[in-house]
């Protein structure tokens, strides 16, 4: 097994082994690359992602359940939906209350733009949308793009309905020749600037709502409340001159969401160890986890205890179940870059195509130890897979993931991991093929044992 770690220069990885070893298994990889391409485009925001989730779930077997609802405590396949957050699960014969837990953490949302109440505006003849920055997106990467904008609309009467308009709306920028230093370095005021246009006309007789109100069946007038993001409406496309690249939005962190979903229903059909395979995918990972669907909420201990409850555990027994558990925290890393690569650790260059990531931070950014490091070690040799390892420069601030919350909250033993990106938290972010295919292909490893 080729397994780079430090690898000063891709080119020359192409010459070598790394080139043949990507010949072998293409086409699974470019069936995966595809699907995932499917699965972003169906899900332009957290609340799509969880039901497009639950669609695939309940399509391969698994029963969807109502957490106000009592739950079965047996053997079985499971998945239980959040607001923007999904967890699914199973259940094999012979668990017991003491029984371990397999968990793979990822997270739905990315960053964008969210939809400001009065959302309407607009000047000069021009109806433009009040949007607040959601996260750290790369602002620029988002001009003179076709967006959409897609979430959910909460009725009066409480009902939830998904809505997605297709392309609206643009950042438009200013052209070159009104600001002749714009090369010299963009600067662009989150207030002032990112104030997308969607149509011509009188702000005060146009309503937004009341269009995206009407892609939902509904009225302006039925609508309490709105959870509205934007989106890129671009395809996700392959290219490269080896069809070696993926370029699409929201791969940070979808990518590692559909490897989950794809490693959870492979698995279903193949559960061979004792253990309790879980997927958890949380929304507001881009802004804090802290929410009663993020990871720093109490989702994810919620579903345990029902589980350890329903198989006749105690608090002892959860506790043993939990000493007995391993957690995967999958999100995406970054590849080295070519035109910074003082921006990047010296001895560490990851690559596109060259394995997931195990993510490394001596100050606990991410969760990954020697124990965590050997236990991915293994899985990846098992699944016949490369890794490379990933540590930032020293000057530049890291990053964190779900990792240490869910550590933190539960004690389970966590480490980090993800497929190499460049231009991450972009509009459209650029994978390699080969990743989300080799990350789902360790995810199924570690469900199965």
């Amino acid at each position: 097994m080729f397994k780079p770690r430090s690898v000063p220069c891709f080119g020359e990885l192409l010459r070598g082994p790394l080139r043949l070893w990507l010949n072998q298994g293409m086409s699974d990889a470019m069936a995966h690359i595809h699907d995932l391409g499917a699965f972003v485009s169906a899900a332009p925001s957290s609340f799509h992602a969880a039901r497009e989730g639950a669609r695939r779930l309940t399509a391969a077997g698994f029963i969807e359940l109502d957490e106000s609802q009592a739950w079965p405590g047996g053997p079985g396949r499971y998945v239980v939906v959040r607001d923007g957050a999904l967890i699914a699960w199973i259940i094999p014969e012979g668990a017991g209350s003491r029984t371990g837990f397999s968990i793979l953490g990822t997270h739905t949302d990315s960053p964008s733009f969210k939809l400001k109440p009065r959302p309407t505006t607009g000047r000069l003849g021009w109806l433009q949308a009040g949007v607040e920055v959601y996260g750290g997106p790369l602002l620029n990467s988002w001009l003179d793009r076709e967006l959409q904008l897609a979430g959910r609309l909460v009725t009066l009467d409480g009902e939830e309905h998904l809505v997605a308009t297709g392309p609206l709306m643009r950042f438009p920028q200013l052209a070159v020749h009104l600001d002749r230093a714009v090369n010299d370095g963009l600067k662009l005021d989150r207030q002032q600037h990112m104030n997308p246009v969607w149509g011509l006309g009188d702000p005060s007789t146009a309503d937004l709502l009341q269009l995206l109100a009407a892609k939902a069946g509904l009225s302006a007038e039925q609508v309490g409340g709105y959870d509205i993001v934007a989106a890129d409406t671009q395809e996700p496309r392959v290219f490269g001159a080896d069809q070696e690249f993926f370029a699409s939005g929201r791969l940070d962190n979808l990518s590692s969401v559909h490897a989950g979903l794809t490693a959870l229903i492979a698995a279903a059909g193949a559960k061979t160890d004792g253990s309790i395979a879980v997927l958890a995918a949380f929304d507001h990972e881009e802004v804090g986890s802290g929410s009663r669907s993020g990871a720093a909420g109490p989702f994810l201990e919620d579903v345990l205890n029902r589980i350890s409850g329903g198989l006749g555990g105690s608090p002892l027994d959860r506790q043993r179940a939990f000493a007995g558990s391993f957690c995967i925290s999958a999100d995406a890393g970054h590849a080295v870059h070519p035109n910074y690569a003082e921006r990047h650790d010296p001895a560490n260059h990851p690559v596109l195509n060259g394995g997931p990531l195990l993510k490394i931070n001596a100050n606990q950014r991410y969760t990954t130890d020697a124990p965590g490091a050997a236990r991915w070690a293994g899985l990846c040799r098992q699944a016949g897979i490369p890794y490379q390892e990933f540590v930032s420069h020293n000057s530049m601030p890291c990053g964190s993931t779900i990792g240490p919350l869910t550590a933190t909250r539960l004690g389970i033993r966590t480490v980090d991991v993800g497929i190499p990106l460049l231009s991450m938290h972009s509009a459209r972010e650029m994978a390699g093929v080969q990743d989300p295919f080799h990350l789902a292909r360790v995810s199924e490893v570690f469900f199965t044992g």
